[in-house]
């Protein structure tokens, strides 16, 4: 027999702070960054991505890696007042009827009601961080969670413009 594929639609919301915090705790650098390129393909595994929003609290927003995402995955950047938590949670409930799976890439346990929220909704919910830094009940709720590791970061080293 063939193995059946089912062509799935993917949303990845990702609570930007909450990202870079584990992995510059866990990688004791505060200029790690997330390697979109590597950890995307990773996350889909095979299935369609419908969209990709990074939520970010802060002025800070880089421009060109909001340009890059939007290049390369049609992802958005939105600026959050405060925490990513009511934006992430408003655009997942109204993505659920759109999407066949939602990807939250945080660890944060404020996220434990929205994926019980989602998956009554009839949404698979797959939680993307890092183990370490991870709650363990929002894992324990999520239908499948990504162990995002030192593979899918990098060390941000600037522009070439540095003093000598």
């Amino acid at each position: 027999m063939s193995e059946i594929l089912i062509n799935q639609s993917v949303a990845i919301l990702c609570d930007g702070n909450n990202i870079e915090r584990s992995i510059h705790d866990v990688s004791g650098n505060n200029r790690a960054m997330i390697n979109f390129d590597q950890l995307i393909p990773k996350l889909l595994n095979g299935r369609g991505l419908n969209r990709l929003i990074y939520f970010r609290e802060g002025k800070s927003i880089s421009k060109k890696f909001a340009e890059r995402l939007h290049e390369n995955y049609y992802g958005s950047v939105v600026p959050c007042h405060k925490s990513a938590d009511i934006p992430l949670s408003i655009k997942a409930t109204q993505l659920a009827s759109k999407v066949d799976t939602i990807i939250i890439m945080s660890g944060d346990s404020d996220f434990v009601e929205l994926v019980s929220h989602l998956k009554a909704e009839g949404v698979r919910v797959e939680i993307a961080a890092i183990k370490k830094t991870a709650a363990k009940i929002l894992l324990h709720e999520a239908n499948y969670f990504h162990q995002i590791t030192n593979d899918d970061w990098f060390i941000y080293r600037g522009s070439n413009k540095s003093k000598s």
